[in-house]
């Protein structure tokens, strides 16, 4: 199930790069990043009534972990700008292979208080082909 999870947000990802990069040339980059950030959050104060969520204590939680709504801010800026000139394949696959990068550091290293997850030198095939592939989309 975790695995169709993650396909469909793939999905959606590339569809929201598309979405949100024509919002941004409509309104501009920072005038569209408020619009999809106050969308968003109508959406799930409409999910947490539906769902008779209740916020939790928020006491004890420390304040980096809240660093994740500038780091989605930044996310939509970035790809707004990209999607313009790269369009959505190569946009979401150099995404990709930044996510892909990034999360390999944090498994290794055990950042944010992770289990640690050493990289294997066969995972350098998988980035090898992915840097290749997205090399071969650029021509």
């Amino acid at each position: 199930m975790n695995y169709l999870i993650s396909i469909l947000t793939g999905v959606v990802l590339s569809i929201m790069v598309v979405l949100n990069g024509d919002l941004g040339n409509a309104t501009g980059n920072y005038i569209s990043s408020v619009i999809i950030h106050f969308v968003g959050l109508i959406g799930i104060i409409i999910l947490l009534v539906v769902t008779k969520s209740k916020i939790k204590n928020l006491k004890g939680i420390p304040f980096y972990m809240f660093s994740g709504g500038l780091i989605g801010i930044l996310t939509v800026l970035f790809t707004n700008i990209s999607f313009t000139n790269l369009g959505v394949s190569l946009t979401v696959s150099l995404a990709l292979l930044g996510q892909l990068v990034t999360s390999i550091v944090i498994d290794h290293f055990g950042y944010f208080d992770l289990v640690i997850n050493k990289f294997e030198k066969k995972k350098i095939i998988g980035l090898g082909i992915i840097i290749l592939g997205i090399f071969i989309m650029t021509l």
